[in-house]
């Protein structure tokens, strides 16, 4: 598939059966119309048996559409929603290991954690362990400053997202007992 120039990092939220196979049907998809999936989150939701996906994708926008329409397509799909920066909340989580060799070292990682409201999670003689939570943003610039030291190891989530608000991922408009690929129907 031809690629236009005027791709962006696009956030999708999915709402799925929590089921075997069902991200590897997802990754398909996108994989068969040539995407790479940038970011990827999974998690538990308010309703026992649904699992709700935050994916990034660089796209534009038919193609971002393109995507929407053929994951709605998909059975284990209950509901697709492409998010925007005006509209939605982003957030990450980030755990990175820094050397920190000398009381100065560590003092002045301390003061970077605190600036960028930081949690120390575990302290060594010669480690500090971060957790930071924010925008990719934020993220990014951390990891730019502690770069003066030495970054032993990173763990990054992918981005949660949500919408402000009152509007919510759920799309009660999709018939669930049209496509019952494999099921038992009584």
């Amino acid at each position: 598939m031809e690629k236009m120039n005027n791709a962006v990092r696009q956030t999708l939220a999915l709402l799925v059966d929590n089921e075997p196979g069902v991200l590897s049907q997802i990754a398909r998809l996108f994989s068969r119309k040539g995407y790479n999936i940038e970011a990827f989150a999974a998690g538990p939701t308010e309703n026992q048996g649904v699992t709700r996906l935050t994916i990034d994708v660089i796209a534009d926008e038919p193609h971002t559409e393109l995507l929407c329409n053929q994951l709605r397509k998909l059975y284990p799909v209950h509901s697709v929603k492409r998010l925007n920066t005006v509209n939605s909340i982003y957030r990450e989580l980030m755990l990175i290991k820094v050397s920190t060799e000398g009381a100065e070292r560590r003092n002045d990682v301390m003061q970077i954690a605190n600036i960028f409201r930081a949690q120390i999670i575990d302290v060594s003689l010669e480690t500090l362990t971060l957790v930071v939570t924010g925008d990719s943003e934020k993220l990014e610039a951390i990891v730019n400053i502690l770069k003066e030291f030495k970054i032993l190891e990173i763990a990054r989530t992918g981005v949660v997202a949500i919408e402000r608000g009152t509007a919510t991922i759920n799309d009660e408009s999709k018939e669930r007992g049209e496509f019952n690929y494999g099921k038992n129907v009584l």
